[in-house]
């Protein structure tokens, strides 16, 4: 709907007020010195910034004042000459500060700027021109948003895409450096499936919002994105990813998400994104895992599925700790007891031994490997584990070396 005529100023009102734009312009700086502390606080280029800024205005607002022609003024100019440095420097709320303060200036001179009668017309047009800087504002401020979230996005599928494929290198990390993870600590890989209803509605990036948010509750940082059906996401600054993911995990779709190691920092995520991109390839053959899943948890499965690092690291921590000469009677004690079924008693007249000492060796056995093979799953992973030990052992030139996969 088009604005209604308005009514013109008299010559010497507008006249009056195209020659009060210096002074306008050195009250505005002089009132925003003394009342807004932010301004205060900026640094001399930046409070120039901002005192250009609002010459701008008060000039555009002059040249509209005494040239309208019915139009609703535009004020998305005042901002065009640097707005993604104004945005840096000042927030919204700080603009629309500093756009009161410029009313407030102008209108404190209304009865000695307006002619006889127009003190109405000018106190109204200042306030419909201010209301268009406040939105002009707003425009600027969510283009400018829009532009860093798009920039922003770019540069994190690139430094996911880094971790991927193992390339912590200069660029890497001064990408990583932009998006605010140069000195982040403690950083875990985690991988599931893309919600369906998400892609429906929204698509992946309406996934990807849901999990940052999700995270940020927990004042943890996060790198996500979607790749095919895939659901990544980079979490940093906790040592218990577990206790987050629980209770973010329903921004991935169905199936296990599974956890890689923790690291360091960003640039030994390699790592950790290969255990847990393992995990979630083996995880099938496990069909009774958790929905939160350590990609440690199956070292087995990984093993079986060609995973050499798993392999090693399974190696590693079953056949070689009880493959030592000093722990013998453990090795013996282990296989007796997986070929009879995990029976206490059957173990021991196997070995000639009383079943209280079965009882002991197998919680050696619990100390030295980390699987108790009282439980099913863990007595399977060492099976699993002293299997791939042994065909190691009787390859000729077969040695792994030691890993933590």
């Amino acid at each position: 709907m088009n604005q209604p005529p308005r009514q013109r100023p008299s010559e010497v009102t507008a006249l009056a007020v195209a020659q009060s734009a210096g002074e306008l312009a050195t009250l505005a700086a002089q009132r925003m010195e003394a009342n807004l502390r932010w301004y205060r606080d900026l640094s001399a280029q930046e409070r120039s910034q901002v005192g250009l800024v609002a010459q701008a205005g008060i000039s555009q607002f002059i040249t509209w004042f005494h040239h309208d022609e019915g139009h609703a003024p535009s004020a998305i100019s005042i901002f065009a000459n640097a707005p993604q440095e104004l945005t840096r420097s000042v927030n919204l709320r700080q603009t629309l500060d500093l756009v009161r303060t410029v009313v407030d200036v102008v209108e404190s001179r209304v009865e000695s700027l307006a002619g006889p009668g127009d003190e109405q017309l000018l106190r109204e047009s200042v306030l419909r021109f201010s209301r268009e800087i406040a939105f002009a504002a707003a425009e600027v401020y969510a283009g400018a948003a829009e532009a860093r979230g798009a920039w922003d996005a770019r540069l994190e599928a690139l430094v996911v895409d880094a971790v991927l494929r193992g390339e912590a290198d200069e660029s890497m990390q001064s990408r990583a450096t932009a998006l605010g993870w140069g000195e982040v600590a403690d950083v875990t890989f985690v991988v599931g499936a893309t919600p369906d209803d998400r892609l429906g509605a929204g698509g992946p990036a309406a996934a990807v919002d849901d999990l940052r948010r999700a995270v940020r509750h927990h004042r943890v940082e996060a790198l996500a994105i979607v790749q095919r059906t895939r659901l990544i996401a980079i979490l940093g600054g906790t040592r218990e990813p577990a206790r987050v993911l629980a209770d973010v995990q329903d921004c991935f779709g169905e199936g296990p998400i599974v956890i890689g190691p923790t690291v360091p920092h960003l640039f030994a995520a390699g790592r950790s994104a290969r255990a847990a991109l393992s995990g979630l390839s083996a995880a099938p053959a496990w069909p009774a895992s958790p929905r939160l899943l350590e990609a440690d948890a199956v070292l087995p499965e990984r093993a079986l599925a060609g995973d050499g690092p798993a392999r090693r690291a399974l190696v590693d921590r079953v056949f070689r700790p009880l493959a030592r000469p000093s722990q013998a009677s453990l090795l013996e004690t282990a296989t007796a007891y997986l070929e009879n079924g995990g029976s206490i008693e059957a173990t021991a007249r196997m070995l000639f031994v009383h079943p209280n000492t079965v009882r002991y060796r197998v919680g050696r056995i619990a100390a030295v490997t980390g699987y108790d093979l009282g439980t099913p799953r863990e007595a399977w992973a060492l099976r699993i584990g002293l299997s791939l030990g042994r065909l190691d052992a009787s390859t000729p030139g077969r040695s792994a070396p030691p890993t933590t996969g």
